[in-house]
């Protein structure tokens, strides 16, 4: 017991591990995911008291208060509504024990240690969070153009004001689904599999 005590005091236990995958069917994430809609996991580190699940949706934060309690809070955020950013690497000194991944989804700021020899398979993260934020922020892009081209059109619309009522209700149906579409689909990644498997060389 004074061992765990020793730990939590000098943050020795903070210090995670990248589980394999052979072993995620072991961890707490595990039974948070939507497997029926095809999530699974891709990368995760494990410390005494957290587990930091990157799936292909969103990163779930199995949060525990301390090493030596058994309470945990699941906390998820999901790609499509976190953005990413700010990603970096602080590499070990001589002496550290650790390296530290940090980066920012949404308003939440991460800083995680891991142990320093597993700094190659931390270099495959930071690749792959560092796309999906660039990734996410072409979609906004995206989302940002496809509002001012239908803002456009309602202009357009407006100084044509002899069209019919039934035309112009027939043209606001058409605009509003190719909106909808090009807003919600074409310019909102949700799966970010193909990033993964890119970079994450399990």
């Amino acid at each position: 017991m004074f061992k765990k005590f020793a730990a939590e005091a000098l943050g020795l236990s903070d210090i995670g591990i990248i589980v394999s995958p052979k072993d995620y069917d072991k961890v707490d994430a595990d039974d948070y995911l939507f497997h029926e809609d095809q999530e699974r996991i891709f990368f995760l580190i494990k410390s005494k008291k957290d587990e930091y699940c990157f799936t292909n949706y969103a990163l779930i934060h199995v949060d525990g208060e301390s090493a030596i309690s058994s309470k945990r809070v699941i906390k998820r955020y999901d790609y499509a509504q976190y953005p990413i950013a700010h990603v970096t690497i602080e590499t070990a000194g001589t002496i550290d024990l650790d390296i530290e991944l940090k980066f920012r989804i949404g308003e939440h700021v991460f800083s995680i240690d891991v142990r320093k020899d597993h700094i190659e398979q931390l270099k495959d993260i930071y690749k792959a969070l560092h796309t999906i934020g660039k990734l996410q922020r072409l979609d906004e892009q995206g989302r940002a153009h496809a509002m001012s081209a239908a803002s456009v059109l309602g202009s357009m619309l407006k100084i044509n004001g002899a069209v019919e009522p039934a035309t112009v209700a027939s043209h606001y149906r058409t605009v509003l689904e190719e909106l909808n579409d090009a807003v919600l689909q074409r310019h909102l990644r949700k799966d970010f599999s193909a990033v993964f498997e890119k970079y994450i060389h399990a």
